[in-house]
């Protein structure tokens, strides 16, 4: 990315401030930093003090708002999405107007402003979805791909991950709250399984695909994964604390586990070590030469999920913990 002008959209979000660390480092012309929140704009512009920063107020929903702001732009990272699942279970046309709607835009203005590359961000809850986030998100993914169709002179690839550990919004941060207020530590179900990801690690995945995506490829990261009630107990540990733990029941539109790829897809990726591949359907709408003949695809393949990846024991848990900026600050901070 050297001497290039990149911008993310939502990039104010915790995906957005790793982003630009990295991005900064490696020397950058200028990054678009494109959301509607001015305060995160500003508590951004006063940490880095960074002239290659450029702010830029608007919504992805709003096509002009993100065309303006994406003019000289060699590259755009789109992560600006509604990502609460209970939020979205209960306003979906809202998660539609940005999740999908609003992604669309970015890629219209990414075409009509001869960016090079966009790099989409979706998340495990596209697969086999049951709430309107993941159905958003999975319609998402299915938009790039057609875009990817459509142009050849902006590429356009996706990135699909799990729960980043302590972004904002997620779990970590309310069950450290939880236990540094003394209240119990509310868990839905405690053998619910979910993938275990840093923010590095998100990072890494999207600077993966950046560099090695054809277009319409979706990349995924090989990702552990562990219960609900091992990564409280694990922070249980951390905070040497005897907290209560309530089990509190499912929230809405929640699944037991989540999955990465599903058997589908899975059957059709490259395996690239730590990543999965996954190719766009190149067929086109002529069906009749499948009258005859087919493709043979393996049937014998799980979807993969958080139940059948790497389990973490709690021990291995903590450790994945300690590497984390927010955890560690929390526990230097100790108890109230």
């Amino acid at each position: 990315m050297r001497s290039k002008t990149i911008m993310i959209t939502g990039g104010t979000g915790s995906f957005g401030n790793a982003f630009v660390k990295s991005t900064l480092s490696a020397d950058a012309k200028s990054i678009h930093i494109f959301s509607r929140d001015e305060k995160k704009q500003d508590d951004m512009r006063k940490q880095y003090v960074d002239k290659r920063l450029k702010f830029f107020i608007g919504d992805v929903r709003d096509y002009n708002s993100v065309h303006s702001a994406m003019r000289g732009v060699d590259y755009v990272f789109s992560a600006a999405a509604l990502k609460q699942v209970p939020s979205c279970e209960f306003f979906p046309i809202e998660a539609v107007k940005t999740n999908v709607i609003g992604t669309e835009n970015v890629m219209n203005a990414a075409i009509a402003n001869n960016v090079k590359k966009v790099v989409v961000l979706s998340t495990d809850k596209a697969v086999y979805p049951i709430n309107a986030m993941g159905m958003s998100k999975a319609l998402m993914e299915k938009a790039m791909v057609a875009k990817s169709r459509e142009t050849s002179d902006t590429i356009m690839c996706g990135t699909r991950y799990g729960n980043v550990m302590a972004s904002r919004g997620s779990v970590i941060p309310l069950f450290i709250d939880q236990i540094k207020s003394g209240k119990p530590i509310t868990i839905t179900n405690p053998h619910m399984t979910r993938f275990m990801m840093s923010l590095d690690d998100a990072v890494g995945l999207v600077d993966y695909a950046f560099k090695n995506a054809n277009p319409g490829d979706l990349f995924v990261q090989k990702a552990p994964a562990c219960t609900i009630a091992d990564l409280a107990e694990a922070l249980k540990e951390l905070f040497e604390t005897k907290t209560e733990i309530k089990i509190i029941g499912t929230r809405h539109g929640e699944k037991l586990y989540e999955s990465l790829l599903t058997s589908e897809e899975r059957a059709v990726a490259e395996d690239l070590g730590d990543y999965y591949r996954v190719p766009a359907d190149g067929r086109d709408l002529n069906y009749e030469k499948y009258f005859e003949s087919g493709d043979s695809i393996s049937d014998n393949l799980e979807s993969y999920t958080s139940h059948n990846t790497n389990q973490l024991d709690i021990s291995e848990v903590k450790e994945m913990l300690l590497k984390i900026d927010y955890v560690k600050t929390e526990l230097d901070a100790g108890l109230i």
